[in-house]
């Protein structure tokens, strides 16, 4: 049986307990992140994109069908098509807060790595237990501090049965050899608004999904080290005409601001023409 999931509320816990339990255990739940107001029109503004996507997604790579499931839409993209994602969810002050103090040691600035909705039907399979920043396994080993800091927020209620997310807590400090077995796996089951944020490096998968009419709908957000290659490319799937319009803030995660770390001894990475591009962008220059 595995080590429980600590579960706390962000209307009562400090930023610094949710740190303190993500270093201890590499996962923790915190209920009431969003509100009903925000999930009513956050589901609304992406409610369209997930009924006209099929189980699946005929579209995906073999390599990604067989990652996310036959039985799962996967919607990509979010901050082009939720407005309501950038304002309340991607600036949210429990999700930078967290941030700051886990990967701000590494870099000067982070940015979004990957936002996509996973809507698993009945039928889909326990997902393939893995840990995040696998993807940076060209990085030297072990890694001074965190890579990644991810979550799943919960669209509607996760339970053990409609594949709530399946974490095992402590893996985040494990050889990264060493391969996690069934009996240690524990359901992230929370109720709807709530969030389970795990770290880079946490072994973790979807679960399998037995009920025989319930979705499970979750939104996989992650942030990783402004110097490092995002998953997704988000300064291309958010159309420029739309980042023209978001805060600043929002700007700099999706990517278009440069890393600029000469005040620590590094470089400027990521101009154009030796500039930042984030000010040309909100110039009209580009």
């Amino acid at each position: 049986m595995g080590t429980a999931i600590n579960h706390l509320n962000v209307n009562t816990d400090s930023i610094e307990t949710i740190v303190s339990c993500l270093n201890e255990s590499g996962v923790v739940v915190v209920k009431g992140v969003l509100n009903d107001d925000i999930l009513a029109k956050f589901n609304a503004e992406i409610d369209g994109a997930i009924t006209s996507t099929k189980d699946g997604r005929v579209s995906m790579s073999p390599e990604h069908q067989f990652f996310f499931g036959e039985h799962t839409r996967h919607i990509t993209g979010i901050a082009g098509k939720s407005r309501t994602f950038v304002d309340e969810i991607l600036l949210h002050p429990l999700v930078l807060g967290l941030c700051d103090s886990i990967l701000l040691p590494q870099c000067v600035n982070y940015r979004l790595n990957v936002a996509h909705i996973l809507d698993r039907g009945p039928g889909s399979e326990q997902q393939l237990v893995h840990r995040d920043d696998d993807i940076y396994s060209y990085l030297p080993q072990p890694f001074p501090g965190q890579v990644m800091l991810a979550s799943l927020f919960a669209l509607n209620d996760f339970t053990a049965d409609n594949g709530a997310t399946r974490v095992i807590p402590g893996s985040h400090n494990w050889d990264p050899d060493r391969v996690g077995q069934e009996d240690e796996l524990v359901a992230a089951e929370m109720p709807v608004g709530s969030v389970v944020f795990y770290l880079g490096r946490t072994l973790h998968g979807g679960g399998p999904n037995t009920t025989k009419n319930q979705r499970r709908r979750g939104m996989h957000l992650s942030y990783t080290l402004g110097w490092l290659r995002t998953e997704e490319n988000n300064y291309l799937t958010t159309p420029l005409e739309v980042a023209r319009q978001l805060p600043r803030k929002a700007q700099e995660l999706l990517g278009y601001s440069a890393h600029n770390a000469f005040a620590t001894g590094g470089g400027f990475l990521g101009t154009v023409d030796t500039r930042d591009p984030i000010d040309m962008i909100n110039s009209g220059e580009i």
